[in-house]
Formats: C-alpha cells, sequence, structure tokens
C-alpha cells in the first residue's frame, strides 16, 4: 500500500514492451514493482530506438516540470544519465538514479564515433548522479577501474524475474515441436541468449556439442542484434557456420526471435540450460537472467564463472559454475549433470526455483530499489 511517507519516484526509460529485450524487460517489471509499493510516474519509450531523437528531447522537457512534484528521479539505464544530470543542475534538492548494466560501461570503451560520444558525456553525466544502482559486482568493478566511478556511490541489486509469469506447465511434445523431430528419448541443451560474441553460443557448439553422446542435441534461441544498432555485434552467421562445418544440423537447432509463448516451451521443458559466455573485449554480461529466468523455472542451469553471471548463479543452490573456456571442464560437466537420473533433475529443479523465489523475484528487488532510494533521501 502507497502510504505519505514513501518518495514519489519518476522512472525514465528509453527500453520498454512492447520491444523485447533484457533491458526492456527489466525496467518494465521494475516500474511495475515500485508502483505497487509508492508512488511512480513511469516516462517510457516503447516505440524503439528509432524514437529516440524525439523521446529524449520531448522527455527532458517533460521531465523538467514533472520533478516539482516528485522526490526521486531514476532513469532505466546509463544512455539516460545526461537527462538525470541535467534534470539535478536544475533541480538540486531532489535526488537522482540510475540503473547501470555491463553495458553501459563497456560501450565507452568500444571503438567507434559513438562510443567516444558515450565516453565523453554519459559517463561523467553518470558520475554526477546520487546513486547507481548495478546490475552485478562485476560492473561496480569495470565502472570504478575503467570509469573512475567511485565505488561507495554505487550499490548492487541484481535484476528480478517474473516468477509466475515463466514457470508453466509443458509437455515433451511441445519441445519436440520446435526442435523439429521427436525428443523423447533425447537430451536437450537450452542456451538463451542474444546471438552475439561474447555469450559463447558458437564457441559452444563447435567446441562442446560433437563431444557429447550423439542423443544429447540443443536449441539455441534469442533476438539478433541488428546491424545498425549500437554495441554488441550479430554473430549468428558464426554459429550457423560452426553447425554447417561439423555437421550437427540434425543435433543443433537454430530458433531466433521466437515467441514468449515458445521461449516458456523451452524454460519449462529442456533438460539443461547453458551460459557458456566467453572473454570478448569490449563486452560483458552484467547479471545473467536468462540462466535466473532458467532457474525458476526449476530447470538445472550450467554457466560460466564469469562475470555478472557469478552474481545470478550460486554454485550448488540453484546451477553451476564452470571455468569458462575451458573445454574439458565443461564437457565433464554436461556428461555428469545429463546422466543423473530423472528425479535428481527434478530435485534440484525445485530448490533452484525455490532460491529464486528467495533471492530474485519482482517483489523483492523493488523493495531493494525503494529502500535504497529512502536511504539517499534521508
Amino acid at each position: 500500500m502507497q502510504t505519505a511517507k514513501k518518495p514519489r519516484i519518476l522512472f525514465i526509460s528509453h527500453s520498454y514492451p512492447p520491444t523485447l529485450g533484457g533491458v526492456e524487460s527489466q525496467n518494465y517489471n521494475l516500474a511495475q514493482g515500485l508502483s505497487k509499493i509508492t508512488q511512480t510516474k513511469i516516462i517510457a519509450n516503447g516505440k524503439g530506438k528509432i524514437w529516440l531523437p524525439v523521446f529524449v528531447p520531448l522527455t527532458t522537457i517533460r521531465a523538467f516540470f514533472l520533478m516539482f512534484s516528485y522526490d526521486a528521479c531514476l532513469v532505466g539505464n546509463g544512455v539516460l544519465a545526461p537527462i538525470a544530470a541535467f534534470l539535478k543542475f536544475f533541480h538540486p534538492r531532489k535526488k537522482f538514479f540510475s540503473i547501470v548494466h555491463g553495458l553501459d560501461i563497456t560501450f565507452a570503451y568500444k571503438k567507434g564515433i559513438l562510443p567516444t560520444i558515450y565516453k565523453t558525456i554519459n559517463i561523467p553525466s553518470l558520475k554526477k548522479l546520487d546513486k547507481l544502482f548495478m546490475v552485478g559486482n562485476f560492473t561496480i568493478d569495470v565502472a570504478e577501474e575503467k570509469s573512475g566511478i567511485l565505488r561507495k556511490n554505487c550499490v548492487f541489486i541484481p535484476n528480478g524475474v517474473p516468477i509466475a509469469q515463466l514457470r508453466k506447465a509443458h509437455t515433451r511434445e511441445e519441445l519436440s515441436a520446435l526442435f523439429g523431430s521427436d525428443t523423447s528419448n533425447k537430451k536437450v541443451i537450452l542456451r538463451l541468449a542474444r546471438f552475439v560474441p561474447h555469450k559463447g553460443t558458437d564457441w559452444f557448439i563447435k567446441n562442446i556439442i560433437p563431444k557429447l553422446p550423439e542423443n544429447i542435441v540443443m536449441i539455441a534461441t534469442g533476438y539478433r542484434v541488428s546491424k545498425n544498432t549500437a554495441g554488441d555485434q550479430d554473430n549468428f552467421a558464426d554459429c550457423e557456420n560452426v553447425i554447417r562445418e561439423n555437421h550437427l544440423e540434425n543435433r543443433v537447432k537454430l530458433l531466433p526471435t521466437l515467441p514468449q509463448k515458445d521461449l516458456e516451451v523451452l524454460l519449462n521443458t529442456a533438460d539443461l540450460v547453458v551460459s557458456p559466455n566467453i572473454n570478448y573485449p569490449g563486452s560483458s554480461e552484467g547479471f545473467g537472467i536468462n540462466v535466473a529466468e532458467a532457474a525458476a523455472c526449476e530447470r538445472v542451469v550450467l554457466a560460466s564463472n564469469l562475470q555478472g553471471l557469478a552474481d545470478a548463479v550460486k554454485d550448488g543452490q540453484n546451477g553451476f559454475l564452470v571455468e569458462p573456456e575451458n573445454v574439458v571442464a565443461w564437457i565433464d560437466k554436461v556428461n555428469e549433470l545429463l546422466g543423473k537420473d530423472k528425479i535428481y533433475l527434478a530435485s534440484f529443479g525445485k530448490q533452484a526455483g525455490k532460491f529464486v523465489e528467495e533471492h530474485f523475484s519482482w517483489e523483492g528487488v523493488s523493495k531493494k530499489y525503494l529502500e535504497e532510494i529512502e536511504k539517499t533521501l534521508c
């Protein structure tokens, strides 16, 4: 319930549904979560990046006047930090915050005109804000090391998971329909992530799948990055080439940009969900929301012990961690887990689901944001 003592928050997001993506989902669920516990005004762009040249100036003007009626402003990522810094100059008694994802820091150190502009404008803007909500501890380390952002101004709050929306009953027949053939006698590995280099999907297909038993197959899904999008580059073609070169057409299926209902089928029926991220210059994993979503659906998760994935997966509790790019370790752990009986996999899945409920529910995450905002306002 809302009370008069709770701060009034203006939430601004440049990436919001119906546009699909991790930031969009995170911003939406947090905005809705905050709205349930305190007065929250949401200004959001759901028309994609093409609308930004219009959204940014109009929102800046609108927010300037709205801030006379609000106690705090929270922006959805580092792209909007200049707006928050601008508003802070004219509203010095109010408090301003930004969510910071991994790419919000690492993008500044890529090559090109846009990264240079971002480094010149957005990073200094982040430093001017009252507190930064980092989605992973690794992001805090990189922000301090590369950008000179003070650690004392950062706080780690994990991404949340919409558990009730994801955990549903689906059948093996539905999984087989998506795979394109009968999977009743197969073990199905799922990789759910954008098709970009640091996600390690092509690395896993090339180095791990050919050395696993023939009855172990794989589905890789996620959205493809537009050629004109700043940041990580699409590597879907690399995945296709690896499949073709290793003659894995019958064992690995690439299913980009599936509708939500099909993603839910995969998340609730796959035998093992992997996140084999690799070290890749200029990119990093801020948190690893996909593995938390998989654990929420009571799947067994295996992830690289790398960057923000170590915040999303606690080894032995809601999944397992493996040394990144260690081929032998990955093969051994995949074989070990898929060699377990159904009782073990189901039991561990239940444990993982309970862990997510306790640590990554949006209700709990939203409360953490509000508590940190209240601390800063005191």
